[in-house]
């Protein structure tokens, strides 16, 4: 599931095939850009913001969110029905597949679209106690919820939601002023995507080990790592809860 942390690394990878490469195709295939082609022109810059990247060339920038399964490929694969759009640069290939949002923005004005959003967690404005107030602007709103809210801070997703709700000992339904601390809260989940944001296999429990990664996530009805209690999951809102009913309160 791509959050903050997978945008900076694919921004990354990005930067490294194509800044500085003219690019010698640019096949967009969303009906409303299929007419825009920026062959010919350099890619300058790669940036992410959240979970937003931007990739600049010449005049335009070309902005996708990945959503919930979409990604960036630098790859020699073929282009099939989930490939939104490919761009080429000299021998390298990069597809970007199944983009929840893909767009082709004036680059002078291309970060309006993200103006709304709090201080990105794994960038130059992260500001924690800018986030830490956001956070709790709303003291009623359950912790989940308010974590996953873009405009408290950038990059988080549901994964992080919930294990940052199980390693900080809350509920993900109790409300924000129960939390005692929320300038630890922020800082904790900048510290979780800034060691994950050179790595594909996101981990939160310092045990890199295949299916020992995460603390609660997709792991219901398993036993909770720190004190054994099966880990209780709810699925009947809009994001997926994973908890364990003993360490957090």
């Amino acid at each position: 599931m791509p959050e903050g942390d997978t945008v900076f690394h694919t921004a990354a990878s990005l930067r490294t095939a194509l800044v500085g490469k003219t690019l010698t195709r640019c096949d967009i295939r969303v009906p409303r850009y299929a007419t825009v082609d920026l062959t010919g022109h350099t890619v300058d810059e790669v940036l992410s913001r959240g979970k937003h990247l931007f990739i600049r060339v010449g005049p335009a920038s070309i902005h996708s969110h990945l959503k919930m399964d979409g990604s960036w490929k630098v790859t020699r694969a073929r282009a099939d029905h989930r490939v939104r759009i490919i761009l080429e640069a000299a021998d390298v290939r990069v597809l970007g597949i199944d983009l929840g949002v893909l767009e082709i923005l004036d680059r002078e004005s291309d970060v309006d679209v993200v103006a709304h959003l709090g201080p990105d967690l794994l960038g130059d404005n992260w500001d924690p106690r800018t986030a830490a107030a956001n956070l709790t602007a709303d003291p009623e709103r359950p912790v989940a919820e308010a974590l996953l809210d873009q405009r408290v801070m950038a990059g988080v997703g549901n994964v992080y939601a919930n294990e940052l709700c199980f390693v900080t000992g809350y509920l993900p339904d109790a409300p924000v002023k129960a939390v005692a601390d929320p300038l630890r809260l922020v800082q904790r989940a900048r510290d979780m995507l800034w060691l994950n944001r050179t790595r594909w296999n996101r981990c939160t429990t310092g045990d890199t080990r295949r299916g020992r990664e995460l603390w609660v996530y997709g792991r219901a009805r398993q036993p909770c790592r720190r004190c054994g209690t099966p880990i209780e999951t709810d699925n009947s809102g809009e994001r997926v809860r994973f908890w364990c009913p003993s360490c957090q309160r």
